[in-house]
């Protein structure tokens, strides 16, 4: 890992509000990695990674066009645990290689600080190409409001993609930072108003 510049994990639960905090601090010049977007070109057409999950799932995750189809790739991992755990086996050292190489490209960039942003960062166990994650957590209603308004889907549907992944709490535990976004826009921006005050105060910018 560079060692000039700081690699911030930003991680949290499904619908909780990761891409707007990240843009907080892509407002404020920090470079953003995002492991989803990095996920996405793991799979363009032609790659290894595609190559290897139709194999596995069968031609059926295609579109017409010789895509991915998330969606239906979403629905055959959703309620089987091993799937899961196959697609992980197979996406995970390719996202690993491209993180790491978009991390150097920003340190020769000179940035001093980068934010790592994966939503399953401790889950693929991910922690060790950060120097310290902090995590976007809400209370647990708003959680399911924001996903059902979000996905269009009813409240049981919803429940059950949020029971899918690891609790809040349990991701809490090892943030060194915590971004409470229950509240207002305006309301979690002056929290990482002060999140950025300390970060930026350690470094004495």
């Amino acid at each position: 890992m560079p060692a000039k510049m700081r690699v911030i994990g930003l991680t949290g639960g499904i619908a909780t509000g990761k891409s707007s905090v990240a843009l907080f601090f892509t407002e404020r010049g920090v470079a953003v990695i995002d492991a989803d977007q990095l996920a996405r070109d793991a799979v363009l057409p032609g790659s290894p990674a595609l190559k290897q999950i139709v194999s596995f799932f069968g031609r059926e995750v295609l579109t017409h066009d010789g895509e991915l189809d998330r969606t239906r790739l979403g629905q055959l991992i959703f309620s089987d645990p091993e799937k899961r755990r196959q697609l992980e086996s197979i996406l995970h050292p390719e996202i690993r290689k491209r993180a790491e190489e978009r991390i150097a490209q920003a340190a020769e960039a000179g940035h001093q600080r980068l934010i790592y942003m994966a939503p399953l960062l401790i889950e693929a166990g991910a922690t060790d190409r950060v120097d310290t994650v902090w995590v976007v957590t809400v209370r647990p209603e708003i959680q399911l409001e924001r996903l059902m308004l979000r996905d269009g889907i009813n409240r049981e549907q919803a429940q059950r993609m949020i029971d899918s992944q690891m609790p809040l709490s349990e991701k809490e535990r090892y943030g060194s930072v915590i971004i409470d976004n229950s509240g207002t826009e305006a309301e979690t921006r002056m929290i990482l108003e002060t999140v950025w005050a300390k970060e930026t105060g350690s470094s004495n910018e």
